[in-house]
């Protein structure tokens, strides 16, 4: 049985740091969240060649906390695109410093609207070819 392994692109790396806890000690997971959303607006951004906007973020998932020290992963992918809309599943990864250990922390599903300089939605461009 193979070990599962980050699905996309990696776009986000960073190391919590102290300030970056709740009472348990552990990373906030509203520090999580934030750091997905930044990470998934760099790739609707992307795509979008402008400006976006998180719209939704559904089923998320904590699966295991994030610890102060580790190398905090995002790995980002997109799996729909509509007239305005962008949608992506975006995982986080950590390696444990101590260990060394690779492991999924949190997923989630996060969709972004296109954003014209008016404020108002606006169309998505073509996709350009990779």
């Amino acid at each position: 049985m193979s070990e599962r392994r980050p699905a996309g692109t990696l776009t986000l790396q960073t190391v919590p740091m102290p300030g970056d806890t709740n009472s348990g000690g552990d990373v906030f997971g509203g520090w999580v969240v934030s750091q997905m959303d930044i990470a998934a607006g760099v790739t609707a951004t992307d795509r979008a060649q402008g400006r976006c906007a998180t719209v939704a973020i559904e089923a998320l998932r904590f699966h295991a906390p994030v610890l102060v020290g580790d190398l905090f992963s995002v790995f980002t992918q997109v799996t729909r695109t509509g007239r305005t809309s962008i949608t992506m599943h975006v995982e986080a990864w950590v390696r444990r410093q101590r260990t060394g250990q690779q492991m999924l922390v949190t997923e989630g599903d996060f969709t972004f609207v296109a954003i014209a300089e008016s404020g108002v939605t606006r169309p998505l461009p073509p996709e350009t070819p990779a």
